[in-house]
C-alpha cells in the first residue's frame, strides 16, 4: 500500500479535501424502470436519508474498537437525478470527503444506505491530492439500513477495501480488525432462514430436489452426507424442513417481503446476476419456457405426433417449426399473448409454433452426422470429449457385483474385432495403442432396470470399441449393449458390428449407435457438465468468501472465476435438476440422474480434474520423459487446444502467486489459506475428505499453484468445452438424442419385423419424441449462449480488481499467450491433414478458442469462447 500522508507532520485539526467518483446501478426489475426504487428514494432524500460514505484509515486505529479510524465526516452521495424514474444502466456520481490528515492513508470505505431500496455499487475511485488515485472495486448490492430489523449487520453499514492485496500477516494495522470482522459476517452462525439481503455463505446437502409436499412420487434421494450418496455441498438456505419428513427442505417460497425482493431460492446477495447478465438470462429463459409451454399445450391438444415421421420433419423445425392447423395456431396465439413479447416464438403465417436456429452439425451437410467417422470424431471433439480412454485390457471388465449384475466380463470377443484389424492380433493392437473404448457399463447398469420401468425411457448400458486408423481418425468396430440378468426376453448382452447383415441394411447398427449416443448425452449432462463443473465448484466459492478476505491476493485471483456460478446453480436446483425438472423429463436417466452423478462422485479426485492428469488417467497421454506429455492420438482437438490453455493458465497462476509467496513456508503459514483449504476438504467436499480423494497437502507453493490452476481450469475451460457446444450438437436430436424409448429389437421378434418394414420410422420412434425434443432444444439453446456482458479469459484489466503493476504486467503476458493460442487454433482448423478438427460435418473445433481478442461482447450462439467462470 502506498502511503500518501505523513502522519507526524500533519496537524490534528488539518483536513484534506478528497474528490471521488462512484459508479452504481439502481435496483431494477427485468431491466424495466422500478418506480418503487425511484420514488421511495426521493422520499428518503427529502427526509435527509441519503447514501453516506466514510473513509477508513489504514494507519490509525480507534482505541475503543481496535479497528482503523473512520472519518467523522459523512460524505453524502449526489444522485443528480436524470429525470423521472430510475435509470437501468450504470450511472456516475461525484462525491467529496473531508479527511483528517493525521489519519494517514485511507484503505477502506464505509457505506450506509439510508434510501428506501438497495442499489448495486460497482466502483469507487478517490483522488488523493498530488498523489494519485485509490480504487475500490465493490460489485455488491448495498441494502438500506432500515432493513436492520431483518438483518442486524445492515445497521453498521458496508465496508469496502481498496484494491490492494495483503497476506494476513502483512495487513496494515488499521485494516486488521475490519478484515476479521468482515469474514465473521460472511460466515453467519449456521442457523436461521437466509433472506435476500443476507451475505452469508454456508453449506448444506441436496435435500431440496424433491417435492414431497406435492406427492410421494416427487420424493427424491438426499444427495450428500452419506457413504451411499456422497456429493459436494450446495449453498445453505435455511428454509423450513417438511413436517412430514424433517430430513427434507421445503421448496415453496413464502409470500412475504423476501419473496417480493428476490423470489426464488436464497443465495448471498453479491452472487446475484449483474443486471445485464440477468436481462440476457431472463429473456432467453423466458423464450425457452414459452416454447416449452406451447409444446406441452399442443401435446395435450393431441395435435403433435408421438414421434417424428421422418428426418425431414426434424429438419423442418429450423425452417418451418411444428406445422399445425391454422385454427389451432390462432388459438395458441391468443392463449399465449404474454409470450409474444419475445420475438420469434409464434409465426402464424406458416403455422410454425416452434422454430429454432439451425445447429451447426447439419449446417453444411445434413447427412454427415450419420457416418461412423463422425460418430467416432465426436468422442474427441464433440459435446463430451472426456470419457473416451485407451483400451488397456481385453476383454473389458465391469466393476459391479457379479451376483447382482451377472458376469462382468464383456461379451465382445476377439472374433468381433479381428475382421477390422488387418491381420493384426488384438493383443498387438492394444500394445500399439490402437484400440479405444467408450464405456458406460458401470455408470448405467445399476440403474438400467429402474430407468426402464419409467414410462418414457428404455436404455441399454453400452460399451463401444474404436480402432485408430492410419489416417489419424477413429472408427467404431464393436458396440455392446447390456441389460441386467433380471431383464426378461432380451437374452444375453449383445454385440453389434459395422459388418451388418443384408437383412436389416445396417439399421440395427444405427440403433446401437443411437443408444450409445443417448448414454453419452445423459452422462454428459449429469456428470461431466453438472457434477464436474457446477456442483464441485460451489463449495470452493462458499469457502473462499468465508475464509479468504477480500484483501487476500488469492481471493482477488479466484473471484472472477466464480462470477454468476451460484446464481445459475440456484436456478438449476429450482427448475433443471429437481424432481420433474427439465433434466429429469428430457434425459434418459430420468429421476435417477442425480443418483447416477452421486455414484460418479465416488470416484472423483481433485488432483485428477486438471487436464494433464485426466488425460494420463484415461491413457490418452503419456509422459515424454522431458516433463511434458505426449498425446496418444495426436489429432485430439480437445486435448491439443486444452493443453495449450492449461499451460497458459498455469504460467499465469504461478507468476501471480509468486508475487505474494516467496517460499513454501509462506504458504504453509498463511492462516486464511489453511482455513480455506481445510473447510473445502472437510466440509464443502466433506464426503471426500480422505487423502485418497486427491487433495493437495497445501504445504508448498507448488501445491498451491497446482490446486489453483486446476480450479480455474474447471471453472473456465472444462466448462466451456462441455457447455457451449450443446445446441450445435444436440440441437439436432438424431445426432445426440437425450432419450431412447425402445430397446434394440431381437431378431425374429415382432419389433424386429416392424423395423424391417419401415426402418426410418422405427428409428425415430426409438428416439426422443417431438415434445421432449423441442423442450430439450429450447433449454440447450439457452445454455449454449454467451451473455452480452460475458468476460472471457484474458479480457478486462487487472486494474479493475487489483492495483499492482507487477500483476498487470503478468496478466498482459497471459493475455498475449492466449492470443497466440487463438492463432494456433485457427491454423490447426485450416490444416486439412488434421481430420478430427472439422470432420465430415465441416464444423471446426473452436470450443477452446479463448475469444480474448473479441471485445464486442455480442453474445449468442458463437460456438467459441472460454468465459472466466461457469456463468450459464
Amino acid at each position: 500500500m502506498r502511503r500518501f500522508f505523513n502522519n507526524s507532520s500533519s496537524s490534528k485539526n488539518e483536513h484534506i479535501k478528497i474528490e471521488g467518483t462512484v459508479v452504481l446501478r439502481k435496483a431494477s426489475l427485468m431491466d424495466m424502470k422500478d418506480y418503487s426504487a425511484s420514488f421511495g428514494d426521493r422520499a428518503a432524500e427529502f427526509l435527509q436519508r441519503n447514501v453516506f460514505f466514510q473513509l477508513v484509515s489504514c494507519d490509525q486505529t480507534d482505541n475503543e474498537t481496535g479497528k482503523g479510524k473512520v472519518s467523522p465526516h459523512k460524505a453524502a452521495l449526489d444522485w443528480n437525478w436524470p429525470g423521472l424514474g430510475t435509470v437501468v444502466k450504470d450511472t456516475t456520481h461525484k462525491i467529496t470527503f473531508e479527511w483528517p490528515a493525521d489519519y494517514g492513508t485511507p484503505g477502506a470505505i464505509l457505506v450506509k444506505n439510508k434510501h428506501a431500496r438497495e442499489f448495486y455499487l460497482k466502483h469507487v475511485c478517490i483522488h488523493l491530492p498530488d498523489q494519485g488515485e485509490v480504487n475500490f472495486l465493490c460489485n455488491s448490492w448495498v441494502y438500506p439500513t432500515w432493513m436492520a430489523k431483518f438483518c442486524s449487520s445492515l445497521s453498521s453499514g458496508r465496508i469496502f477495501f481498496a484494491n490492494n492485496s495483503y497476506l494476513p500477516t502483512e495487513t496494515p494495522v488499521g485494516l486488521v480488525g475490519w478484515r476479521g470482522e468482515e469474514l465473521v459476517k460472511m460466515r453467519g452462525n449456521g442457523t436461521g432462514k437466509r433472506e435476500p439481503w443476507d451475505r452469508i455463505y454456508d453449506y448444506d446437502v441436496y435435500n431440496d430436489l424433491g417435492d414431497l409436499q406435492n406427492g410421494k412420487n416427487l420424493e427424491r434421494t438426499i444427495i450428500g452426507g452419506s457413504a451411499d450418496f456422497p456429493y459436494p455441498r450446495r449453498c445453505r438456505t435455511g428454509r423450513n424442513r417438511l413436517r412430514i419428513n424433517h430430513a427434507y427442505e421445503g421448496r415453496k417460497q413464502e409470500w412475504k417481503l423476501a419473496a417480493l425482493v428476490s423470489p426464488g431460492f436464497y443465495i448471498p446477495a453479491d452472487e446475484k446476476f449483474p443486471q445485464a447478465s440477468l436481462s440476457d438470462f431472463r429473456a432467453h429463459f423466458f423464450k425457452a419456457f414459452s416454447k416449452k409451454f406451447i409444446s406441452d399445450l399442443v401435446t395435450n391438444l393431441n395435435v403433435v405426433k408421438k414421434h417424428f415421421g421422418n428426418l425431414k420433419e426434424v429438419k423442418s423445425l429450423y425452417s418451418k417449426g411444428l406445422n399445425l392447423p391454422a385454427d389451432i395456431t390462432i388459438s395458441l396465439a391468443k392463449a399465449v399473448v404474454p409470450f409474444q413479447m419475445i420475438k420469434g416464438i409464434l409465426d402464424t403465417n406458416d403455422q410454425a409454433v416452434l422454430k429454432f436456429p439451425k445447429p451447426n452439425i447439419i449446417n453444411r451437410d445434413d447427412n454427415a452426422w450419420r457416418t461412423d467417422e463422425e460418430f467416432a470424431r465426436q468422442t474427441l471433439a464433440g459435446i463430451n470429449p472426456m470419457v473416451i480412454k485407451r483400451l488397456e485390457r481385453f476383454p473389458p471388465h465391469g466393476n459391479l457385483n457379479p451376483q447382482i449384475y451377472g458376469p462382468q466380463k464383456s461379451s465382445i470377443t476377439k472374433e468381433h474385432l479381428l475382421p477390422y484389424l488387418d491381420e493384426m492380433s488384438v493383443e498387438k493392437a492394444i500394445e500399439d495403442k490402437e484400440l479405444f473404448i467408450l464405456d458406460y457399463y458401470d455408470a448405467y447398469m445399476p440403474y438400467v432396470e429402474r430407468i426402464n420401468s419409467l414410462p418414457t425411457s428404455r436404455v441399454h448400458a453400452s460399451r463401444t470399441i474404436f480402432l485408430f486408423g492410419a489416417d489419424g481418425t477413429l472408427r467404431p468396430i464393436a458396440i455392446e449393449l447390456c441389460l441386467p440378468p433380471t431383464s426378461v426376453g432380451q437374452g444375453d448382452n449383445r454385440v453389434f458390428t459395422p459388418n451388418y447383415a443384408e437383412e436389416d441394411k445396417g439399421w440395427l447398427w444405427e440403433l446401437a449407435k443411437a443408444h450409445v449416443r443417448s448414454n453419452d448425452s445423459g452422462y454428459h449432462q449429469i456428470v461431466n457438465h453438472w457434477l464436474r463443473t457446477h456442483a464441485v465448484v460451489e463449495p470452493f466459492i462458499i469457502s473462499t468468501h468465508r475464509n479468504l478476505s477480500k484483501l487476500h491476493p488469492l481471493h482477488k485471483l479466484l473471484v472472477p472465476h466464480f462470477r454468476n456460478t451460484m446464481d445459475i446453480n440456484r436456478a438449476a436446483r429450482e427448475s433443471l435438476i429437481n424432481a420433474e425438472g427439465i433434466v429429469e423429463k428430457c434425459f434418459s436417466p430420468g429421476k435417477f440422474g442425480m443418483e447416477i452423478s452421486s455414484k460418479a462422485y465416488i470416484d472423483w479426485k481433485f488432483d485428477e480434474q486438471g487436464l494433464p492428469a485426466d488425460l494420463k488417467k484415461r491413457g490418452m497421454a503419456v509422459e515424454n520423459g522431458a516433463g511434458g506429455l505426449e498425446l496418444v492420438i495426436k489429432d485430439y482437438p480437445y486435448a491439443v487446444d486444452g493443453l495449450e490453455i492449461w499451460d497458459a493458465l498455469k504460467s499465469w497462476v504461478s507468476e501471480y502467486l509468486s508475487l505474494y509467496y516467496s517460499d513454501d513456508e509462506s504458504v504453509e503459514s498463511d492462516e486464511e489459506v489453511r482455513a480455506w483449504w481445510k473447510e473445502i476438504r472437510e466440509v464443502g467436499h466433506g464426503d471426500k475428505k480422505h487423502e485418497e480423494a486427491g487433495w493437495y497437502k497445501m504445504k508448498s507453493l507448488k501445491d498451491l499453484q497446482e490446486a489453483i490452476t486446476t480450479l480455474v481450469w474447471v471453472a473456465s475451460a472444462h466448462h466451456a468445452a462441455v457447455n457451449f457446444s450443446q445446441y450445435d450438437y444436440a440441437g439436432f436430436m438424431p445426432n445426440l438424442p437425450s432419450t431412447t424409448r425402445k430397446l434394440v429389437p431381437l431378431k425374429g421378434s415382432d419389433q424386429y419385423s416392424k423395423l424391417l418394414k419401415d426402418p426410418e420410422t422405427f428409428f425415430l420412434k426409438t428416439l426422443t419424441d417431438p415434445t421432449t425434443a423441442t423442450t430439450t432444444m429450447a433449454v440447450l439453446e439457452i445454455l449454449s449462449r454467451h451473455s452480452t456482458d460475458e468476460v472471457y479469459l484474458g479480457q478486462g484489466s487487472t486494474k479493475e480488481w487489483v492495483d499492482d503493476n507487477r500483476v498487470y504486467e503478468a496478466y498482459q503476458k497471459f493475455r498475449r499467450n492466449l492470443l497466440d493460442i487463438e492463432k494456433n487454433i485457427i491454423a490447426r482448423n485450416e490444416d486439412s491433414n488434421l481430420k478430427n478438427r472439422c470432420g465430415a460435418v465441416k464444423l471446426p473445433y473452436t470450443l477452446l478458442f479463448p475469444n480474448t481478442s473479441d471485445e464486442t461482447k455480442t453474445g449468442g450462439l458463437t460456438f467459441k469462447g472460454i468465459p472466466n467462470s461457469i456463468s450459464i
